[in-house]
């Protein structure tokens, strides 16, 4: 039985070794596919017959000639040896009409008839025993020849994630924010891959990158109220011999990394969010040339606010945050943050790696606008308002009375200097299809940003996935498709490492990358599971959430959406179209706050993370949840992906605006008409085993894994997403760049800008209407050829 087995095994695993032969197309034609399936046919029964059956290697199939057939129909399970399955010496104990026959074939009277039979007996007994061996030793050896069979089932993803262990993932938090004092990341990174290699995981190597970053200044910023002469530090204390000396890195963290630096002295305007409407009445009722902008953070992507402020003519920017939108739990009124004005990447190299002999540009600022976040207890002393400003438990936003002129005088200093970026990345090879690759992502501290502790839960989290996994790799086991494993380098100053990665091998994570799974940020409170995902993933990440919750008590609904998320997952989303998904702990009332305050990065302390998850079982529950999920898409024949789903967000999008025209309503009608079919001719049979062909599977995979890319726009505003799937925020559920134009056109006096989103989003419906009518015409192809 086990030799049988065994062999279908090898067969099924032959044709995909076939498929990965070099020189090979990925796609072989139906003629060289059945001309292997007949030269297995006639391997297996010779190997059944042959006692090295045990000793079948993948990589002779590499070397195998193929040849043409006149039969195009590739079903694994049509092919049977000519032996009985049962093998020869099974048979003779299990059929007992066998052995009946040839004990029968000598007369009675016969006196060596008995001694005959016993003769025959014996031997048949010596040969099923043997046959038992050969079979117990050869089912022992299978998995290490072919580990996976391409389906793993629950068991053994709770076997895998079973061994994550909360006190683990402590100890290695509290061992990496020992390193963050080190005064570049080169300490840390070298940590991270020792740990990895360690704990088995291949080929973990360093990938550096030489990138711009912008720094804080010798000395700190300060705001001058020129009425008083009174200096402060953006913290909202005096400056002061003794607030220099005292709190040198908390006054000199406070700054906005790629800002335009120098003095200017200007009228404090305030503009409050810096929505287009606000601006658009302010300009009618003062003259905003060179003036400071008093601007809160929130509600709008932050580059996208700077520039309209830089378009109205501002000269400058003070940054804050209001106390009223965030949490009554949480005060930050004296606390200080730093923001980075980089929308990805190198800003010497936009668009292209930065890798030995890349020209550099010279783009120290990023923005015109000098720009000083500073403290909600400064922005209260510049308006000569109270601090506390809660009465009858109603807190009331700070604001700039219209009657009142304030002139600061606003000094910025930043500097520019190129440093190494150190990205680690480590490889698991998959076993069937090691070309294409689930990325999981997470990002440690970089020297020169702000001390924040996030990252150290992003790594250890990363880091116990690891360890479960390779006790399970040790064992023989291997997913079917590779898991890259990713701790990023200089997050804060714009997700330069992911970004210059990603840049330099665009080509090959274009076509091999299914799908990246975040891990930035896991732990921002302790009340309610946050998930984000691509509209593809929603119900696979919606069904683990929902049965994590079954074992939780007092667990909130499940809270799934496509919104903005910061982080290194922004690369891949924006311009790679792959399907994302990020797992993360919050506060619910830190949802219902405006969008975009995670933009602002505090100076965290170790201890507030261990505050919010003392036990560490929020960790534990974050990297069992993203576990399973890397587990399912990495081992899945058929990808996890819904196909419906993104035309149903499609449609969902459009509904209730008056402004889409026919035209946009009617194709994302048909494009829920292909998805629907597709779904169902070829989605549904393909997660049938009886009717799984290879060739079938690998060919809607590759259709499933780039569905997303059709939904990257060229040219969108300042610090929104390309990829129209995801929405500013969870309030709003239209396309994000048909909001953003229709609130730009009521300033203007044509509605070109309109109509440019308009035809955007008309194109990428059209072009994924379009992708998912070509991929059913090629399943159809291949029917017919098999006819």
């Amino acid at each position: 039985m086990c030799v049988y087995s065994c062999s279908k095994k090898m067969a099924y695993q032959k044709v995909n070794a076939d498929q990965r032969a070099p020189g090979h197309s990925q796609y072989l034609d139906n003629d060289d596919l059945q001309a292997t399936a007949l030269d297995l046919e006639w391997d297996m029964e010779k190997e059944l017959e042959e006692p090295g059956f045990d000793q079948f290697r993948l990589d002779r199939a590499e070397n195998q000639n193929l040849e043409n057939s006149e039969t195009a129909d590739l079903n694994l399970d049509s092919i049977q040896p000519a032996t009985s399955p049962k093998g020869r010496f099974q048979r003779l104990q299990e059929e007992s009409e066998y052995v009946t026959r040839y004990t029968r074939s000598a007369p009675k009277s016969n006196p060596c008839n008995f001694c005959r039979l016993s003769k025959m007996l014996c031997t048949a007994i010596i040969l099923f025993i043997f046959g038992i061996l050969i079979g117990y030793y050869a089912h022992k050896n299978c998995p290490s020849n072919a580990t996976s069979s391409g389906t793993l089932d629950l068991q053994l993803y709770q076997e895998i994630l079973k061994t994550i262990q909360a006190e683990d993932i402590k100890n290695s938090f509290r061992n990496l924010i020992q390193l963050y004092k080190s005064e570049d990341d080169v300490e840390i990174s070298k940590k991270i891959k020792t740990h990895w290699t360690s704990l088995g995981l291949e080929d973990v190597q360093f990938v550096n990158y030489s990138v711009l970053l912008s720094l804080p200044g010798p000395s700190p910023s300060s705001v001058t109220l020129s009425s008083s002469g009174q200096c402060f530090h953006p913290n909202g204390q005096p400056c002061s011999e003794e607030a220099r000396k005292h709190g040198s890195q908390d006054l000199l963290y406070p700054y906005a990394a790629y800002s335009a630096k120098g003095t200017l002295e200007g009228e404090v305007i305030d503009v409050g969010y810096g929505k287009a409407d606000d601006l658009k009445r302010i300009k009618k009722m003062k003259n905003t040339t060179n003036q400071i902008a008093l601007l809160k953070l929130g509600k709008l992507p932050l580059l996208y606010k700077l520039s309209l402020l830089e378009k109205a003519g501002f000269g400058g920017v003070l940054l804050y945050i209001d106390p009223c939108d965030l949490p009554k739990t949480t005060n930050l009124s004296y606390d200080t943050f730093m923001v980075s004005l980089n929308p990805g990447g190198d800003p010497s190299t936009p668009g292209y790696p930065s890798v030995d002999g890349s020209f550099r540009q010279n783009r120290s600022d990023l923005t015109s606008l000098l720009v000083q976040p500073i403290s909600a207890s400064l922005v209260a002393k510049l308006i000569s308002s109270p601090q506390d400003r809660t009465k009858n438990g109603v807190c009331s936003p700070l604001e700039l009375p219209n009657n009142e002129e304030r002139i600061v005088n606003m000094q910025v200093q930043t500097v520019t200097k190129f440093k190494t970026v150190t990205n680690v990345v480590g490889y698991l090879k998959g076993l069937t299809s090691p070309d294409r690759y689930v990325i999981v992502g997470s990002h440690h501290h970089t020297a020169y940003s702000y001390n924040g502790q996030e990252w150290a839960s992003s790594t250890a989290i990363i880091t116990a996935f690891i360890r479960a996994l390779m006790l399970r790799v040790k064992r023989g086991w291997r997913p079917d498709r590779t898991i890259v494993f990713c701790s990023w380098g200089g997050t804060t100053f714009g997700n330069i490492g992911s970004y210059e990665w990603g840049e330099e091998f665009k080509k090959v994570l274009q076509r091999n990358v299914v799908a990246y799974v975040s891990l930035h940020s896991p732990i921002r409170g302790n009340s309610s599971l946050y998930s984000v995902s691509s509209p593809s993933l929603q119900q696979l990440v919606a069904e683990k959430s929902n049965f994590n919750c079954s074992r939780r008590a007092h667990c909130p609904g499940t809270n799934v959406s496509s919104v903005q998320i910061r982080g290194d997952a922004d690369y891949f989303i924006n311009h790679l179209g792959v399907p994302t998904v990020q797992f993360a702990y919050e506060d619910i009332k830190a949802l219902e706050s405006p969008s975009f305050l995670s933009e602002a990065l505090f100076l965290k302390r170790a201890t507030k993370i261990e505050e919010m998850d003392p036990f560490f079982n929020l960790h534990e529950t974050i990297t069992k949840l993203s576990g399973e999920v890397i587990l399912q898409i990495a081992n899945e024949p058929v990808l996890p992906f819904n196909a419906l789903d993104i035309a149903l967000e499609v449609q969902n999008n459009l509904k209730g605006d008056q402004l889409n025209p026919h035209q946009l309503l009617a194709l994302a009608s048909r494009l829920r008409e292909s998805a629907q079919v597709f779904q169902s001719d070829e989605m549904r049979p393909a997660n049938d085993p009886k009717e799984r062909a290879p060739i079938r599977v690998r060919m809607l995979n590759d259709i499933l894994q780039d569905m997303e890319k059709s939904f990257l726009v060229q040219q969108v505003p300042p610090g929104f997403y390309r990829n129209i799937l995801y929405h500013v925020d969870e309030k709003t559920s239209q396309f994000s760049i048909l909001l953003e134009a229709s609130e730009h056109c009521k300033s203007l006096p044509s509605n070109e800008t309109l109509q440019e989103a308009l035809s955007e989003v008309l194109n990428s419906i059209n072009s994924a209407q379009v992708y998912f009518k070509a991929g059913l015409d090629v399943f159809e192809n291949v029917l017919v050829g098999k006819n």
